[in-house]
């Protein structure tokens, strides 16, 4: 499954409604009941299902569904990249940046 199947999965849950299709530029205005409390939940759930975890200012730069997506894409790479230095004991000295 891709990471946009899985939102919408999730959507579903969140929303409670096994009707919702969500789609890259699917935004809160799109999706009846969208309020702060189920953003959250949102936001909550998404965490717990890709084991990534989202800091404020990224949060407040998403716009759509899309941008969901790619952020959990790339949250998902930085674990990969960080669980193959570990796996490899190649962690970079405080000189060198990931």
């Amino acid at each position: 499954m891709d990471t946009m199947e899985i939102l919408n999965g999730i959507f579903r849950e969140v929303f409670d409604d096994n009707g919702i299709v969500v789609k890259r530029e699917t935004t809160a205005d799109d999706i009846d009941d969208w309020d702060s409390l189920s953003h959250l939940n949102l936001v909550i759930a998404v965490e717990m299902k890709f084991g990534v975890k989202f800091a404020l200012g990224e949060l407040q730069s998403l716009k759509n569904v899309g941008d969901m997506a790619d952020l959990v894409e790339k949250k998902k790479q930085e674990i990969a990249d960080v669980s193959f230095l570990a796996r490899e004991n190649r962690f970079p000295g405080p000189s060198m940046k990931i």
